[in-house]
């Protein structure tokens, strides 16, 4: 099994999944608890790394006041990779969206400087992950991902940006693919 990725994201209520309409076979739902918005991608930089990328988040939250944000989503789209060959299918922000920006662009650095020694070279998109292709997913099931995607309206959900969460693989992927390691609240 690969080295476990690490990351900070703010844990979002994915109750919602549940009420979506049946994903194509060709995707994975995410689990309700497994529903975030990356705040910061470590990869696979092992733990110690994280958890000091960690005490680098409790300097940064310690400095200033850093109040929790309304959100809502928006439109789905395909993210990573190219629109043909994306990884996850992930609602944009509409309500809170400039908010979070400037948080993204605040925090993420430091952090991934803190655990990995490198930075992210694209600019801040926030979003909130909520399906992704399986890995034998051909071209004809990534098209029914974005017909699936493109059919959904989530502009209903609202959720706070109240707390950011250290994340690692969970112990079970069938299950679940992600686990909270340590969290902070905001505000």
């Amino acid at each position: 099994m690969p080295r476990p990725n690490w990351f900070f994201a703010f844990p979002i209520d994915g109750a919602f999944v549940l009420e979506l309409p049946p994903v194509p076979t060709s995707l994975r739902r995410f689990h309700p608890e497994d529903v975030h918005l990356t705040l910061a991608f470590l990869g696979g930089c092992g733990e110690e790394a994280a958890r000091r990328a960690l005490d680098a988040l409790d300097a940064r939250l310690g400095e200033k006041s850093w109040p929790s944000i309304p959100v809502s989503l928006g439109d789905v789209v395909p993210m990573g990779g190219s629109r043909r060959l994306y990884t996850a299918l992930s609602a944009l922000l509409v309500e809170g969206r400039d908010e979070t920006t400037a948080y993204l662009a605040a925090l993420r650095d430091g952090l991934t400087e803190t655990a990995t020694g490198r930075r992210d070279k694209r600019p801040p998109k926030p979003h909130v992950s909520i399906a992704r292709p399986r890995g034998r997913a051909t071209e004809a099931d990534r098209q029914a991902g974005l017909v699936w995607a493109s059919n959904l309206d989530l502009r209903r959900v609202v959720a706070t940006l109240d707390r950011i969460a250290l994340y690692t693989w969970s112990d079970v992927r069938r299950e679940r693919l992600f686990k909270i390691v340590d969290e902070r609240r905001l505000g």
